[in-house]
């Protein structure tokens, strides 16, 4: 409950920015594709930090990089608060709130697989459906107090919420997991798995990071251009934002679901099935533009992507050792994070060059057509040779 605590307290770093979007686009008087630069800014920032504080946690323990993340988160939103200039906030927001928020996802997401061997895979949902929850709760909060008392105000508040909250709570996360148990267990596990799918360890971790950046291109249309694609039609950003609120909602219930399922199915058919599933609720956005058809395209694709990211961490606890679970972990989530990075700077300019947000949810759903190839392609691997394992 600590993890998932400071997981939905934390993850304000990646959905507040997508809700100040317009408004900062009006403040500094830029397009929109400049506009999404510090959101480009914060994934980037947040996924090399992944790694980073993946590190730490690996060898100093989980209590390390937290603390340090929730000292650069709080001064991250003084200083974006204070800026003058987009270079300014996007620097404040991408460096520091993107550094802050990186240590209450990938280092949290790898140190609670740690402490399970049986249902892994829901013990890791329910974590992981602290980020979403924080994409639910957040934005109406934060989209209110924009309308209220202005963005810079806003973001004074929570970074001195998130100090007086996160610190407390990390002083509960001093207990180590059991990892020697789980060392001698896996030991014994990781041949079978490696020999089943014919790949070394860095061809494996490659095929991981090439489908979590793709996956996540066509993740971010809809995560971080909702609100704005709202407001372009008409129906203003606080329709977005409620939008943004039922999408993670459904998020979180599809974690939920996802995990159960990857106890039973396995990590690579589970990706494959969410993969498969986001697809297809992207096409939806093509022929559907009403209000309503928007809030129950939103609420699908919530519920069928919400379950990928977190099965990347099931995947890796299922084919490498555990003591590396924190840096490989961190590494394949940075590989999603530049993908929301890089999926909602290539929206924002597809958007400028084309005028519409069309071309731009054809473009995510080439991204995603990489990623189902990729899940079938190592789960036939890991079926083809029975005989071998």
């Amino acid at each position: 409950m600590v993890t998932l605590a400071l997981s939905t307290i934390g993850g304000v770093g990646m959905w507040s920015v997508v809700v100040a979007l317009p408004t900062v686009q009006a403040e500094f008087g830029v397009a929109r594709g400049a506009a999404s630069l510090p959101y480009t800014l914060t994934m980037v920032c947040f996924g090399v930090s992944s790694i980073l504080m993946g590190k730490l946690s690996d060898r100093f323990g989980i209590i390390v990089p937290v603390i340090v993340g929730t000292i650069a988160l709080a001064l991250g939103y003084i200083a974006a608060g204070f800026a003058g200039s987009l270079a300014l906030y996007a620097l404040a927001q991408g460096v520091l709130i993107g550094t802050g928020s990186s240590a209450t996802f990938a280092p949290l997401l790898a140190h609670t697989s740690l402490w399970f061997d049986r249902r892994r895979g829901i013990a890791v949902a329910v974590f992981a459906s602290g980020n979403y929850l924080a994409g639910t709760l957040w934005p109406p909060i934060v989209q209110h107090f924009i309308a209220t008392a202005g963005w810079r105000a806003t973001y004074f508040g929570i970074g001195v919420f998130c100090a007086a909250t996160m610190l407390p709570l990390a002083l509960f996360l001093r207990r180590p997991p059991p990892t020697a148990t789980h060392d001698a267990k896996h030991a014994a596990a990781t041949p079978h798995a490696m020999h089943a799918l014919g790949l070394s360890n860095r061809a494996l971790q490659t095929l991981l990071v090439i489908a979590g950046l793709s996956c996540c291109v066509a993740m971010s249309m809809p995560q971080v251009h909702l609100v704005a694609y709202c407001s372009d039609l008409g129906y203003g950003p606080a329709r977005g934002a409620q939008m943004l609120s039922v999408m993670l909602a459904f998020g979180i219930v599809s974690r939920l679901t996802f995990g159960f399922i990857c106890d039973r199915i396995g990590g690579l058919r589970t990706l494959l099935l969410g993969s498969s599933l986001q697809g297809f609720a992207l096409l939806l956005f093509l022929p559907f533009n009403g209000l309503v058809s928007l809030y129950v395209i939103s609420a699908l694709f919530g519920l069928f992507q919400g379950g990928i990211v977190p099965t990347y961490a099931i995947i890796v606890r299922e084919f490498f050792p555990t003591s590396e679970a924190g840096t490989r972990v961190g590494v394949v989530i940075t590989a999603t994070l530049f993908g929301m990075a890089l999926g909602g700077w290539m929206s924002g300019v597809i958007f400028d060059l084309t005028g519409s947000y069309r071309a731009a949810f054809l473009n995510g759903i080439g991204w995603n057509l990489l990623n189902v190839s990729i899940a079938f392609f190592l789960l036939r691997r890991s079926t083809a040779q029975p005989a071998l394992a």
